[in-house]
């Protein structure tokens, strides 16, 4: 029997089953709200334990940008994954396959709290897009359009 997608919030543990990722790539700390095929709010607290930040760069250390866009492409991830009943996402993997339109606004800093904001947009064939923001105190630090596709996981 199929269940009807949960609403609301998600807790790291959750997290854990629904991401294959983990640390230190694991980029989403909590979902704070969720609306299946609609859209998600996830945070990631960043902090100077952060592996990334021992080259980049120690005397003024800066979140790479790439890694503020697979943050979002995570919490993508399980907004879409969340909203599928688990048969289709049974033993399959969502992989980010590109971005559009992307702006880096702003450095994001030890001690930041990254507001992870993910709407969906549509889908076709396996393939998702979605618009992403991340925020930090009310102010857009990047932002874009990310597409994925759900594929089978292989051995």
């Amino acid at each position: 029997m199929l269940t009807k997608p949960e609403y609301g919030e998600i807790v790291s543990r959750d997290i854990l089953d629904l991401l294959p990722h983990r640390y230190p790539f694991l980029m989403v700390d909590r979902v704070l709200s969720f609306e299946p095929m609609k859209s998600i709010h996830a945070i990631k607290g960043v902090t100077i334990n952060e592996p990334f930040f021992q080259g980049h760069f120690p005397a003024y250390p800066v979140m790479p940008g790439v890694l503020i866009l697979e943050a979002l492409a995570q919490a993508g991830g399980i907004l879409v994954i969340k909203s599928l009943p688990p048969a289709e996402t049974t033993d399959k993997i969502f992989l980010f396959t590109g971005m559009e339109k992307v702006r880096l606004r702003r450095p994001v800093f030890p001690g930041d709290q990254l507001h992870l904001h993910v709407t969906y947009e549509r889908h076709k064939l396996g393939m998702w897009k979605t618009n992403a923001k991340a925020v930090v105190n009310e102010k857009t630090v990047a932002e874009g359009i990310l597409t994925a596709s759900i594929v089978p996981r292989e051995a």
